[in-house]
């Protein structure tokens, strides 16, 4: 069937397009996104604006024409981390399903967290042995450790790459000082968290996803996207940290040209760079594998894993949306 995505994040509104069935591997068909910032426009109170609200309407109803011309049979949407923590989360949601006819559901960190490794272990297999996992959001940090796809442990954490950066880092480029207090504070942030998440056993692999380890892997030399998905990629703490030298010193403008780097994206890239760098630190990983499967794909897995069987009728307002 043709399934469509619709991750409504911190920073972008992304509808993935992809074929699957159950038992096979999901086709990515095409992939649309919309920068609109949903994190930075919570005011005051906790609120999205009003007009974030309508910006998230309008992209919605666009990407649901998409969606419908690109041949869906069903569409999953969800929200995380900038939806999840505003105070007016369900009057939005309401409105969205108002006026555009889809359901979003609100994912929590730690289902976050477990579908992310889901799609980690589907990608890496049964012989991977015990997997961490670790995603770096907009909003926050999704952490894993397991050995089967229900992780043994599922954390999440409001340490995200946007959200450190508009509250510890809003100089351009980042100051020096205020770098190495966010780094002592990021360690005592992780040292709970981290044994908790390393009680049940030291990890065989581990792995990060998405696209702020993306970036930091291609920036310290991994290969470029275009070599394709099944080419090994690695992040080491030696790379980071010579990263983090290097670009804690640059201009948000300058980053944005750097390899890798999406414009949307160079803002945040030294923040998500310093939470890498202390869960590393904490986790007590020298090396990360990138997998190329992270929330997204745990979504689609899961909804293959509970459809029944019988092709689904075509997408309409009545089936869109409907809960992961």
């Amino acid at each position: 069937m043709r399934l469509g995505v619709l991750d409504v994040g911190s920073n972008t509104v992304h509808l993935l397009v992809v074929d699957a069935h159950r038992g096979g591997h999901p086709t990515p068909m095409s992939s649309t996104k919309a920068v609109l910032r949903l994190a930075e426009q919570i005011d005051g109170d906790g609120r999205l604006s009003d007009r974030a609200a309508g910006k998230l309407i309008d992209s919605i109803d666009e990407f649901m024409h998409i969606a419908t011309s690109s041949g869906c049979q069903q569409i999953m949407a969800f929200a995380t981390s900038a939806v999840r923590d505003a105070t007016n989360c369900d009057d939005v949601l309401a409105d969205v399903a108002r006026r555009t006819g889809v359901q979003v559901r609100v994912l929590s960190g730690h289902d976050e967290a477990r579908l992310t490794s889901l799609a980690v272990r589907r990608w890496y297999g049964w012989s991977a042995g015990r997997v961490l996992a670790l995603d770096i959001g907009g909003g926050s940090l999704e952490m894993s450790n397991g050995v089967d796809e229900e992780p043994d442990v599922a954390l999440s954490l409001p340490l995200g790459a946007g959200r450190l950066t508009r509250e510890w880092l809003p100089d351009d480029p980042p100051d020096r000082r205020r770098i190495g207090v966010l780094r002592d504070w990021l360690d005592a942030e992780l040292r709970v968290p981290a044994k908790q998440l390393l009680d049940p056993g030291q990890p065989d692999l581990a792995v990060g996803t998405s696209k702020t380890f993306r970036s930091l892997a291609r920036l310290t030399g991994a290969a470029p996207s275009s070599a394709g998905p099944r080419v090994k990629r690695q992040l080491t703490s030696s790379g980071l940290r010579q990263l983090i030298a290097f670009i804690s010193r640059m201009t948000r403008d300058d980053r944005a040209e750097l390899e890798g780097v999406s414009a949307d994206r160079a803002g945040q890239l030294v923040g998500g760079a310093l939470v890498a760098e202390a869960a590393m630190r904490a986790l007590q990983v020298d090396t990360l594998e990138i997998c190329p499967w992270a929330l997204r794909e745990g979504v689609i897995l899961r909804r293959l894993d509970t459809e029944p069987a019988d092709t689904p009728e075509p997408m309409g307002t009545e089936n869109a949306g409907r809960g992961v």
